[in-house]
């Protein structure tokens, strides 16, 4: 059975001093056991030096980062490389975000070298697939999903796969006013996996967690988990606050027993 993953991805949020104020609130408002899931945080790049300090005190809440260099090290201005991120004990990094392929025009194929690089010194990415609303309306998000998906994977073993976790974002759901139900939620996962399963085999396949990016929160999240092939949230909003991310992993606790 797949581990539960809930990760708060906080974006262009929290600064060190909120970061600290985060993990001090946690530590009273988390639940007691969350030895079933797997719980992470991945806050600006600014503010990991405090997340490190915090995970110290909190060892069941991980850190990750919002993006990786896909380059080892040398000349390159403002990035961050996966060897510098593991010193700072993040074991999850984010690739392929809607908002870096929008905002900063990164294509299937750097956000490919990205998670290459963050597997080969240990970090699990978090590679990010999904569909803006004309390409659902259009009926073409299966075959944006699926291109994206063979893009940002191209050439990886099947070992490579399994410690991959892939985030499917409904973009379209995301500050739009339309919403993504359970079962919509439910039928884009299934696609991810069969294509995963072409890709690497169905024993692979079935090992790979998915998780769903699409404004997860207390309010939805239980009918969400409950699909069987949404293995947890990538959460934005939800998780800036210390009490709704708790009730998150609260209630991904409560569905994996």
């Amino acid at each position: 059975m797949r581990k539960l993953l809930i990760a708060g991805n906080w974006k262009m949020n929290q600064g060190p001093e909120d970061t600290a104020q985060f993990f001090e609130a946690l530590a009273t408002s988390k639940p007691a056991d969350i030895s079933r899931i797997d719980a992470a945080v991945c806050p600006p790049f600014i503010s990991l030096p405090e997340a490190k300090n915090g995970n110290a005190k909190l060892p069941d809440i991980a850190i990750g980062a919002q993006n990786v260099s896909s380059e080892e090290n040398g000349a390159f201005t403002g990035e961050v490389s996966a060897t510098m991120l593991k010193e700072l004990n993040c074991d999850y990094a984010i690739t392929g975000h809607s908002e870096r392929r929008e905002y900063f025009g990164e294509t299937d194929a750097q956000i490919c070298k990205k998670n290459l690089k963050a597997l080969e010194h240990g970090l699990t990415p978090i590679t990010c697939v999904g569909e803006v609303l004309d390409q659902r309306k259009s009926e073409r998000h299966f075959k944006v999903v699926e291109e994206q998906l063979t893009g940002v994977m191209k050439g990886f073993s099947k070992e490579q796969a399994e410690k991959t976790v892939v985030a499917y974002e409904p973009v379209w759901a995301i500050g739009t006013g339309e919403t993504a139900t359970p079962d919509q939620a439910q039928e884009m996962h299934k696609f991810i996996r069969e294509i995963l399963g072409k890709m690497f085999g169905d024993q692979t396949a079935e090992k790979i967690r998915i998780l769903y990016g699409g404004s997860m929160k207390p309010g939805n999240a239980a009918e969400l988990i409950d699909q069987p092939d949404v293995d947890g949230g990538l959460i934005g909003g939800a998780s800036l606050k210390s009490d709704s991310y708790s009730e998150l992993l609260k209630i991904a606790q409560e569905k994996s027993g």
